[in-house]
């Protein structure tokens, strides 16, 4: 698909030629790429089929400015990538997608932009717009899901740590992810090839500025989680010591008990409480009073 950047896309038959310096988009399959390439004059070798996609950059070349792109998206609780390839010249960007990931971004940009003063850089700062124009959103979903996690955790309340995990991965991705996007964005600024004009190196200088809030957003949360995670652990902590202080209180006052027991139980035949009447009761009232007094000994050093 070919499309010409007017007030809006129009779809146009086919790439303009070089001389008519009409900024254009192109949408190729890596079959079609590879059929209309040498036709296309750029003067670029690239095998999309062997291109090993895997992040987000662009590398400048004598020509050209070749690159790609890895979008994360949560697939079940999972990262999973949407992955193309571009290539610009001084008159438009071509994309090699063989997933239709870009024909989306494309409609939805025809459907909702019209341009004052339409370019190239225009249209690449709406495209790398859409790129991101969910993201807040997701972040700020993530947020939330925290804010529960830590205020459950806060109210001694059993919380999801499965899920904090999940979530911090998410983040780290896409933590990286926005960190290629500045990368990109500032090659795109540095303009090597003289392919843009000055007065709309501005728009990448916006994008990367957005893509930087995003970036320090996501890499907030990442601490975040490292927060809460540390704040479990303390809970935990407390609660296994506080644990072992009522089983220590529980040893200490049984103790006494226990030899008590021990040596009442014994029965030698000249122990002189063994021919008394009250020497049962008198033993149970100091076991009594042991217990109880090692109990308010204990709470008056808030041991309990």
């Amino acid at each position: 698909m070919y499309y010409l950047i007017e007030n809006t896309l129009r779809e146009h038959t086919d790439i303009p030629a070089k001389d008519s310096n009409r900024p254009y988009v192109a949408i190729l399959s890596p079959e079609q790429w590879q059929k209309e390439s040498n036709d296309l004059d750029l003067g670029i070798d690239m095998d999309f089929e062997t291109l090993d996609i895997h992040t987000t950059m662009a590398e400048v070349n004598y020509n050209s400015i070749t690159g790609s792109f890895a979008i994360p998206y949560d697939n079940n609780r999972t990262i999973d990538y949407k992955k193309f390839a571009f290539v610009i010249d001084e008159n438009g960007i071509i994309f090699i997608d063989k997933d239709n990931v870009v024909s989306d971004i494309i409609n939805r940009i025809s459907l909702t932009r019209k341009w004052r003063m339409p370019s190239l850089e225009r249209f690449i700062y709406d495209f790398l717009e859409e790129i991101i124009s969910g993201d807040l959103t997701v972040l700020e979903r993530y947020e939330r899901q925290l804010a529960d996690v830590d205020r459950k955790i806060n109210n001694k309340e059993e919380a999801d740590l499965e899920g904090i995990n999940i979530i911090r991965d998410h983040l780290r991705v896409l933590r990286t992810h926005y960190d290629r996007l500045i990368d990109l964005t500032q090659e795109l600024e540095e303009n090597e090839n003289d392919f843009f004009a000055e007065e709309n190196l501005r728009y990448f200088s916006l994008f990367s500025k957005r893509a930087g809030r995003l970036y320090d957003l996501s890499n907030a949360l990442v601490d975040y989680t490292s927060q809460i995670r540390a704040d479990f652990d303390a809970n935990l902590t407390d609660k296994q010591n506080h644990i072992m202080t009522i089983l220590t209180v529980v040893t200490t006052i049984f103790s006494p008990l226990t030899l008590i027991t021990g040596w009442y139980g014994m029965n030698f035949k000249y122990m002189p409480e063994l021919n008394s009447v009250y020497a049962y009761p008198i033993v149970f009232i100091v076991s009594l009073l042991i217990a109880i007094l090692s109990l308010l000994f204990f709470k008056h050093k808030k041991w309990l």
